[in-house]
């Protein structure tokens, strides 16, 4: 009965409470979530404004990242529930929220390793990439290939 209940990159503000109501099930014990803000700061820079990009099929390989952290962290007899992720793309300020996922289970220690998993991979496989406009003027392409 595990699921998939959002995956969704857009341009509108993201919401930790529809993020959060997706993963939310009576099976579920345990639910972990996770918040990526836009920080005033990157490696020692002083970060002014950032934009996401995303590939035209980004919400198909997100689905796909889903499916297979489901599918590795899911322990017989102890699922997990539900998994859900929204990402943001366009023009971001310091402090709004980039990405939240969030995952539930049975037991916290599912939850846990779900949503720690989403997020890795989220980062590193799903074709979203960040400009970063510093206060010194300059930018830089963050994840892009």
């Amino acid at each position: 009965m595990e699921e998939i209940t959002l995956a969704a990159v857009r341009e509108t503000p993201l919401s930790v409470d529809e993020v959060l109501a997706a993963v939310t099930h009576p099976r579920a014990g345990g639910t972990a979530v996770f918040i990526g803000t836009v920080r005033d700061h990157d490696h020692g820079r002083d970060v002014a404004a950032l934009s996401y990009s995303a590939h035209p099929t980004v919400e198909a390989r997100l689905r796909e990242v889903m499916e297979k952290v489901l599918s590795d962290t899911t322990v017989p007899g102890r699922p997990v529930v539900r998994m859900a992720a929204a990402h943001r793309v366009g023009d971001l300020e310091i402090g709004d929220l980039a990405v939240v996922v969030a995952a539930s289970a049975e037991h916290r220690e599912e939850a846990f390793a779900a949503c720690r998993r989403l997020i890795d991979d989220l980062k590193a496989q799903v074709p979203i990439w960040k400009n970063q406009a510093f206060q010194d003027g300059e930018t830089e392409w963050v994840g892009s290939p």
